[in-house]
């Protein structure tokens, strides 16, 4: 093999951990789809924080609502490869390819999963003044008065929309849908009585279950919550393979470099498995993840299936 060959190979092995070691040098900024206050917030915020210290860099958090988290994930999807600007996704990533026609942007082949951070359940609740008591009553009454109950959501295409949409395919209730931008103006609705019942997420509607102002009928999700632990998980109220879990996580564009792919890896990993992070996780409901690329990839790919055809099957298409 000439020289030039084994040095440009050599420079190219030393390049890596060269890059790693330098990143990063400037603020990071993390994109959220959501406003602030809903539940991938109050996540994205605990481990932005943390990863300032770890990363000697301030990390910020830029809330950037709208279109089922769309805005923000074309923002960061066109962003240069260069890991100083971050999707911190959530479980619409997965459902976009599903139910909206056109789509500025394939999260897909336009952005790079990192890791994970959490997961946690969506539960079914509703207005304390809707005279239901279980999930079985609730599509009782929805069948005897179809079309005329409201639920809220954080809007079309997001999980809290498709959620109840696997719950009517599942048990065939017709409802209304009143979508909103984000998981806070949708429970601000539940706790007004506007929007009569919803899937939200459980970091959320947890301290309203405690307080009575809003009814917890069930976790979708294989175990109840330590989070309301009286709530039973959807399979116990009656319903079968309603599993709705909120996941969120880190992206980066694709064709960012590996190292530094494989460095914020590793940053978000231990901090989500930090003592007082897991048990503000563990407040909040959520189950820490920190899984590597590889993992985070194969689970979105799975997902983006799964939502796919519930889809197909309630007959959802945005645009």
């Amino acid at each position: 093999m000439n020289r030039p060959i084994v040095f440009a190979i050599l420079l190219a092995g030393f390049a890596a951990p060269a890059l790693a070691q330098e990143y990063p040098s400037k603020q990071i900024r993390v994109v959220l789809p959501f406003p602030a206050g809903g539940g991938s917030d109050l996540i994205a915020r605990v481990v932005a924080q943390k990863l300032t210290g770890s990363l000697g860099q301030t990390v910020v958090v830029d809330n950037r609502a709208g279109a089922s988290g769309n805005i923000a994930a074309d923002l960061v999807a066109k962003s240069p490869a260069d890991g100083y600007t971050l999707l911190f996704g959530n479980s619409s990533l997965s459902i976009s390819p599903a139910v909206f026609q056109k789509l500025s942007y394939d999260p897909v082949k336009d952005l790079m999963p990192i890791s994970m951070a959490s997961s946690y359940p969506f539960t079914l609740v509703t207005h304390p003044s809707l005279p239901v008591q279980s999930v079985r009553a609730l599509v009782a009454l929805a069948k005897s008065k179809p079309g005329e109950l409201a639920y809220a959501s954080a809007g079309g295409g997001t999980m809290s929309h498709m959620a109840m949409e696997l719950l009517r395919v599942r048990t065939g209730i017709k409802l209304q849908h009143l979508p909103y931008k984000g998981a806070a103006p949708a429970s601000v609705s539940i706790l007004s009585g506007e929007g009569q019942l919803g899937f939200v997420v459980m970091p959320v509607v947890a301290p309203h279950i405690k307080a009575g102002k809003m009814r917890g009928l069930g976790v979708a999700a294989p175990t109840r919550s330590t989070a309301a632990p009286e709530v039973p998980t959807m399979e116990e109220a009656g319903v079968k393979d309603n599993i709705a879990m909120q996941w969120n996580g880190f992206f980066t564009p694709a064709r960012t470099p590996q190292a530094v792919i494989d460095r914020l890896h590793r940053e978000v990993a231990k901090t989500v498995h930090l003592p007082d992070v897991k048990q503000r996780f563990d407040a909040e409901g959520a189950t820490p993840s920190g899984n590597t690329p590889a993992e985070f990839a194969a689970f979105f790919k799975s997902e983006t299936e799964k939502w796919t055809d519930v889809a197909r099957k309630s007959g959802t298409k945005l645009d």
